[in-house]
């Protein structure tokens, strides 16, 4: 089925709202349910906004390789964006690609990052729940991005860099600005302007 008619015109908008919304939504409330604060791991500092932006550049640079390098895995990468992504976001507006794209990184990251990852360091402790966490967050987040294996492995990839952020930052506001800033511009470089590469 062509991704066009999963949603087709204006529905996309809603659709990833309820899908990128939902997952924060999700993670808040399982975390209320085992008394974990999936909230109270962000704080906003503007080092934080500072780093969350500057940890987009090795992301956007493995992006620019996906579109630049015409051999596997980069192949089926930029296939990907001219069989799915391109079609998807192409009656996007700016707004809404930007809405998409925080949502995402708020979603996303509060649930990967800040319940599965966090809730597994310290669910199996010191010293192998942070390894443990880290790996299982990110195995997870790759294989629920099944477009095709090459993006499995791209997402698994990204996820270990976001949950390192975090590790490392201590303050999930840090990935979830990575997150977003990076999908908004990855997106708007493959869809408004990236050259489409089928004939």
């Amino acid at each position: 089925m062509p991704s066009s008619d999963l949603f087709p015109g204006k529905n996309l908008l809603p659709a990833a709202v309820l899908m990128e919304g939902g997952l924060g939504v999700l993670a808040i409330a399982i975390g209320w349910l085992i008394g974990w604060d999936v909230i109270g791991l962000t704080r906003f500092e503007w080092p934080a906004v500072l780093w969350g932006v500057a940890g987009a550049a090795p992301m956007l640079l493995l992006l620019l390789a996906c579109t630049e390098i015409p051999r596997w895995p980069f192949s089926d990468i930029a296939e990907v964006v001219d069989r799915l992504l391109r079609p998807l976001f192409a009656q996007a507006t700016l707004a809404e690609l930007a809405l998409i794209s925080a949502l995402a990184g708020i979603g996303e990251e509060m649930f990967f990052r800040g319940l599965l990852q966090e809730g597994l360091a310290r669910w199996i402790g010191e010293p192998y729940g942070p390894i443990a966490g880290l790996a299982a967050a990110s195995l997870v987040f790759g294989l629920l991005h099944p477009i095709n294996s090459a993006y499995v492995v791209l997402a698994a990839t990204m996820g270990l860099f976001l949950g390192g952020l975090w590790m490392i930052s201590g303050n999930l506001l840090v990935p979830i600005i990575t997150h977003g800033f990076y999908d908004f511009l990855a997106l708007v470089w493959l869809v408004k302007i990236y050259p489409s590469r089928q004939g």
